[in-house]
């Protein structure tokens, strides 16, 4: 009899949906399960999409039903209906004994069982934030590669096309928004738990940094992270966003799936240095967003390459355009590079992003294009309900 893991390894050739993505990363999987010489698995596909996903689905059967030890195959294709439940995207299957030993679907009664297999399911319908209309995370697989700088000045960018921007600080262990923005005051209570935002450069900005001295060592578990986040997004007065930029922390953890499952995330940017091994990192985080069926916006490409100002020689430190050929590689929008330039890190170590210290130099441009495209990105997209997150 074959286990569940060799299931999903007789997958590993099939990609998913959008014919890039290898089917276990593209969040089509919705469960696998083994009784004996059966094997069930769903596949989750739009339901609109469901008459193009049918070779997908014949494609899995084929390759479970051909591994040894399995009598019968069972693929159903299944979706999320708007109210949050899940429902037959295709013909419901009803198994037949084949000559080549594997079951398909036809009309009529299913007998498939509905157990949900290895995986816990949960399904959760988040409400947005009262007055906030979009909500964007900039997240990166690893730290180190300048999220938080690129978050802070992509937040200016954006109130400097016209937007009215907020800026959460969702990074538990390392917040930076209040070393980046100049800011060491507490948050004013009002109301009861409400906190009002502090301000700074016309972002309204809230960080848990703005709660705890810097040198504080953030040791929490994960209940507690997941508590601080969501009393962060809930229990503050935001007013009237137009974009709220959310700085995760790095990973794909605790805080990546309770912004995912919390708010409507109208979608992620992904930072990365062109780095091979920070792209490594940066494709987990891809990853992690699409099983949580969070739109990828954009990479950046930060670091891009360095340029002496004594004599202008050309460096790529961490070699250059790395960022763009995965973006391309993976079918998601390439947003745009930022160089390694001192004037960066020494603005942003002063408290005054480069788009403010600088607004009408290289550097800052470099910020600016980024945030034209990412609005033009989301021009004609809206927030979706948050998904149903699969734990393993």
């Amino acid at each position: 009899m074959p286990s569940q893991e060799d299931v999903v390894a007789a997958l590993a050739g099939i990609m998913g949906p959008d014919g890039r993505t290898p089917l276990a990363q593209s969040g089509a999987l919705g469960g696998v399960v083994v009784r004996e010489d059966r094997v069930f698995v769903s596949l989750e596909v739009e339901a609109a999409r469901a008459a193009d996903a049918e070779p997908l689905r014949a494609a899995v059967e084929r390759a479970v039903a051909g591994l040894p030890g399995v009598g019968k195959a069972f693929v159903t294709l299944t979706s999320q209906s708007a109210g949050g439940s899940t429902r037959k995207a295709g013909p419901a299957p009803q198994p037949h004994a084949h000559d080549h030993g594997h079951g398909h679907s036809h009309g009529g009664h299913s007998h498939v069982p509905a157990a949900p297999g290895p995986k816990a399911q949960a399904a959760r319908t988040a409400q947005g934030i009262p007055g906030v209309k979009t909500i964007i995370a900039v997240a990166s697989g690893k730290g180190g590669v300048g999220k938080s700088t690129t978050s802070a000045n992509l937040a200016l960018a954006l109130r400097n096309l016209g937007q009215r921007v907020a800026v959460l600080d969702a990074d538990i262990y390392g917040p930076s928004m209040p070393r980046l923005f100049g800011l060491k005051q507490k948050p004013e209570v009002i109301e009861g738990k409400t906190m009002r935002p502090l301000e700074a450069f016309g972002l309204k900005i809230m960080s848990i940094g703005f709660l705890v001295e810097e040198e504080t060592p953030m040791i929490w578990r994960g209940p507690m992270v997941m508590s601080a986040i969501t009393q962060m997004l809930r229990e503050v007065a935001w007013g009237d966003v137009d974009v709220m930029i959310v700085d995760m922390p790095p990973g794909t953890g605790d805080a990546q799936l309770t912004m995912a499952q919390s708010v409507p995330l109208a979608g992620s940017v992904i930072v990365s240095t062109p780095q091979d091994l920070a792209l490594i990192d940066a494709r987990r985080g891809i990853a992690m967003f699409r099983r949580t069926e969070v739109p990828i916006l954009g990479i950046v490409e930060n670091m891009s390459t360095f340029v002496c100002p004594h004599c202008g020689t050309r460096t790529d430190i961490f070699s250059h355009g790395g960022a763009q050929h995965e973006a391309e590689r993976l079918g998601v929008p390439y947003l745009g590079e930022v160089p390694l330039a001192l004037p960066i890190r020494e603005t942003s170590d002063a408290g005054r992003p480069i788009v403010v210290a600088d607004p009408q130099g290289p550097h800052a441009q470099a910020y600016m294009e980024i945030a034209r495209r990412l609005m033009a990105t989301l021009q004609g997209s809206r927030s979706r309900p948050a998904p149903r997150i699969v734990t393993e």
